[in-house]
């Protein structure tokens, strides 16, 4: 199985310098190749290929000698991955590859040829760099990038096989639904709710300060340099503290529970409201929900969302009544069928358990009619309490609101079509 270890770096001055060079030749080389991807594109209609770039890097390498001082397979690295942009971009993955500059994070890539020891990473024509290893790296070592941050900090992100295959999912043990807010940052099923920290507020006067001070410095002057150097230690200490936050939940619910149910949220959709755009940009919910699922998915457990249309809000999860509307500012209500008075956000991530739980049920069921009934009775049905399967396969279809959209996540066979009928009418 892959995993990745990010270690911090602290190079030398000498050290310093070849990185420098290095990141300079693979960001020129990735320029070079862009335009003349974008040139040749233009002029006969028809695109360059990753390994067609690369076959003209030792030509390139007569004319700029400078070249050479860069490790070869660095280089080679670069088209390869001109081509890899490409190709999300024309599958609708990732937006047009543009041009890199000297400002900002810089990284390069080592395919092989590096070695990792207790306290120092060995790189091709840079040597030993002091490293610290925070955890054991067991296994065969596949790729390393180096990458400078704007505070000038190195790290290296190392890709490794341990040799281990990957776990099989099974839903033998607990289950919980999680609704993601702004108020508080995440809701559980079980009734716990946890606090947005906010942590660009708290330092929204620091950056403020700094960037004023960054405004008034002259273009070009070494102060401009030191004063964005400031802006961007804050920026690091945003960020550490969001990812700390946000690897530290996610690593209790991974250990607690089993089966974990969120939202699919539009949230670059959400982030054309000017008014919460702000809120929803610093709480990190993409972020979180990606820890989650890789984290899960190591552990051997199941991570599942549900369609970002379904009602969770606006439905009972006691008698599945579903009201007409519910504002956001309507934070309580009560049920007019068996009025019981609910939590928007708890019986939000109750029914989003519970919509998860029938989704896998519904999955086991449609595994065991195929004629794989062992395998799906060792790893689909275990663990669930018999009557709270019962309840959630057979739960009733819930409506949507207008625009057309599918009235449920999961669609119903034709028994089971039956079987709910009869029960509305029960």
């Amino acid at each position: 199985m892959l995993r990745v270890v990010k270690v911090r770096l602290y190079p030398d001055v000498q050290q310093q310098q070849s990185l420098a060079q290095a990141f300079g030749s693979c960001r020129w080389l990735w320029n070079y190749c862009l335009n003349l991807m974008n040139q040749t594109y233009k002029e006969t209609g028809k695109g360059l290929s990753g390994y067609e770039v690369k076959k003209i890097i030792p030509q390139l390498k007569k004319e700029y000698d400078w070249l050479s001082l860069t490790y070869s397979q660095c280089l080679q690295q670069v088209c390869l991955n001109l081509g890899v942009a490409f190709n999300n971009f024309f599958e609708k993955r990732a937006k047009y590859p543009r041009f890199k500059s000297k400002h900002g994070k810089q990284s390069i890539q080592y395919p092989q040829n590096v070695k990792v020891a207790d306290n120092c990473v060995t790189l091709p024509k840079i040597g030993d760099v002091t490293a610290i290893i925070h955890r054991p790296i067991e296994g065969k070592v596949k790729t390393v990038t180096i990458s400078k941050n704007c505070s000038n900090q190195y790290f290296a992100a190392i890709l490794f096989d341990d040799g281990k295959g990957k776990l099989e999912s099974n839903t033998e043990g607990k289950a919980i639904g999680i609704d993601l807010g702004l108020t508080h940052f995440a809701i559980t099923s079980d009734g716990s709710k946890f606090d947005n920290p906010r942590i660009l507020s708290k330092h929204e006067k620091n950056l403020k300060l700094k960037q004023q001070q960054l405004s008034r410095k002259q273009k070009g002057s070494n102060n401009r340099i030191k004063a964005r150097k400031k802006v961007a230690r804050v920026h690091r200490k945003i960020t550490n503290c969001r990812e700390d936050f946000l690897h530290k939940l996610s690593r209790r619910i991974v250990n607690e529970n089993q089966v974990i149910v969120v939202e699919n949220l539009n949230v670059k959709g959400m982030m054309q409201n000017h008014k919460l755009a702000k809120s929803i940009h610093q709480v990190g919910w993409g972020m979180f929900c990606t820890m989650l699922k890789y984290k899960a998915e190591m552990e051997g457990k199941i991570y599942l969302e549900v369609d970002r249309f379904f009602p969770s809000s606006k439905t009972c999860h006691v008698c599945l009544n579903q009201v007409g509307s519910l504002p956001l500012d309507v934070r309580f209500w009560t049920c007019d069928n068996c009025q019981t008075r609910h939590d928007r956000d708890v019986n939000a991530s109750i029914n989003l358990r519970d919509e998860g739980l029938r989704i896998l049920r519904l999955r086991s069921v449609q595994v065991l009619t195929s004629g794989t009934g062992d395998k799906a009775m060792k790893c689909g049905l275990g663990g669930f309490p018999h009557e709270q399967l019962h309840q959630e396969a057979c739960r009733p279809d819930v409506s949507r609101s207008k625009g057309g959209r599918k009235k449920s996540t999961t669609a119903f066979s034709v028994g089971q079509e039956a079987y709910t009928l009869s029960a509305r009418s029960v």
